[in-house]
């Protein structure tokens, strides 16, 4: 698996940026879309979505990667 993508809250609004990174790779208006982009990029790189609310703490984490024991999500 390469890094996670992390959906963070920014102050123009949302922002996805890789893991160990200081850089954002890219921002959105909303979290939603910054969410999408981070799951194209998750997708190509087999890692992980980790979604963060408005107060900075994980929210969400879907994994796009060979997961070796895959949770049952209902949500997905």
């Amino acid at each position: 698996m390469d890094k996670n993508q992390h959906v963070v809250k920014t102050d123009n609004g949302w922002g996805v940026r890789g893991e160990g990174n200081s850089r954002l790779t890219s921002t959105h208006r909303t979290q939603n879309a910054a969410y999408n982009a981070a799951r194209t990029i998750a997708k190509h790189e087999k890692s992980e979505v980790v979604t963060h609310g408005r107060d900075g703490k994980i929210r969400d984490k879907d994994s796009y990667g060979n997961d070796p024991c895959p949770p049952k999500d209902k949500r997905h």
